[in-house]
């Protein structure tokens, strides 16, 4: 934990996720100025609106933050890595494809690669690659998806046990427990996404925030199996009209079509549940308010620290009943 902390010049083992075209500078810096490693998604934004907010984070921080290029997914690879290089962006995370042909320059350049991982054999790959940490996901995660559908309890420690570079823990961790649970499994440090929209800084629409507050332990569903494109999208009149269409049968490309980056737009940022979608994690039933970052990350800390002396009191306390 304090390596991974080390190397990315952080105070908390807590990285945001990549949240593709609804990134913004405000949550990233404020993610960066709590002491977490803010993340801007580039999605498939083009590379002049990346480099927009990539300026205004860098107004708004002199800390850290990363740049998270989705690999299959942005038409412009190539272009971002550019402008990581230009701006001298310290961290880069590669999700959504293989990481192998963009590692080398980076690290060249003194870039600190993190790779987002599904699977032992995806990491084991990661790591021959270069990559200097890993994220692992598992589907209890928002968004875009691993069809292998593999949970985070079981996917940490397996991954852990196979790779010799820092693993951090992703999907389904929105408290100081699941920080605790992530690190007594093996990782690093964790990933968080779903529980950073519910924040006062994260200029997203009231409703999606209170959606996320109001949401119980079954409020999310996944979509796209069918057609092999997983997506963890929260319950909206919009979802519902997805699920009917998966169901009566949909075309890859209207698929497509219909989870755009546009819906997920119309979602995030103008609240119109009816018309678009909005991605949620399954710890939506976790959030019950709407804290500043600086205040989510002190909560996550102090119920960390305390799960796991009072963990460590019992388990010792359990053995020493054993012996006597």
């Amino acid at each position: 934990m304090i390596y991974v902390c080390d190397m990315l010049q952080i105070d908390f083992p807590i990285i945001q996720g990549g949240m593709g075209n609804i990134s913004n500078a405000q949550l990233t810096a404020a993610v960066s100025e709590a002491g977490g490693l803010g993340t801007i998604g580039c999605g498939t934004l083009p590379p002049d609106e990346v480099e927009k907010i990539i300026m205004e984070t860098k107004r708004l921080t002199n800390r850290n933050f990363a740049i998270n290029i989705a690999i299959s997914v942005s038409p412009y690879v190539k272009e971002l890595i550019g402008l990581v290089l230009k701006h001298k962006i310290p961290i880069v995370s590669l999700s959504a494809g293989n990481p192998t042909p963009y590692i080398p320059v980076l690290q060249e350049n003194g870039v600190t690669v993190i790779a987002l991982v599904a699977s032992v054999q995806h990491a084991r790959k990661a790591e021959a690659a270069g990559a200097d940490i890993l994220v692992a996901e598992g589907f209890e995660a928002a968004g875009i998806n691993s069809n292998l559908e593999l949970t985070t309890f079981t996917l940490i420690p397996q991954i852990v046990k196979n790779v010799t570079v820092p693993v951090i823990a992703a999907g389904g961790i929105g408290d100081g427990k699941g920080l605790a649970a992530a690190l007594m499994l093996g990782a690093s440090g964790v990933q968080i996404g779903t529980r950073l929209i519910a924040t006062k800084e994260a200029p997203f629409h009231d409703r999606y925030k209170q959606n996320l507050v109001d949401a119980s332990d079954t409020e999310t569903i996944l979509i796209g199996r069918s057609i092999g494109r997983l997506r963890r999208i929260l319950k909206t009149p919009y979802a519902m009209k997805l699920k009917e269409l998966e169901e009566s049968g949909m075309s890859l490309e209207q698929y497509s079509e219909l989870t755009s980056e546009l819906k997920h737009i119309k979602g995030a940022i103008e609240g119109d549940m009816e018309n678009g979608f909005i991605n949620s994690g399954q710890i939506a039933g976790l959030i019950e308010n709407i804290p500043s970052v600086k205040e989510l990350f002190a909560s996550l800390m102090e119920e960390a620290e305390n799960q796991l002396n009072r963990t460590m009191q019992e388990f010792k306390s359990m053995l020493t009943d054993k012996q006597n």
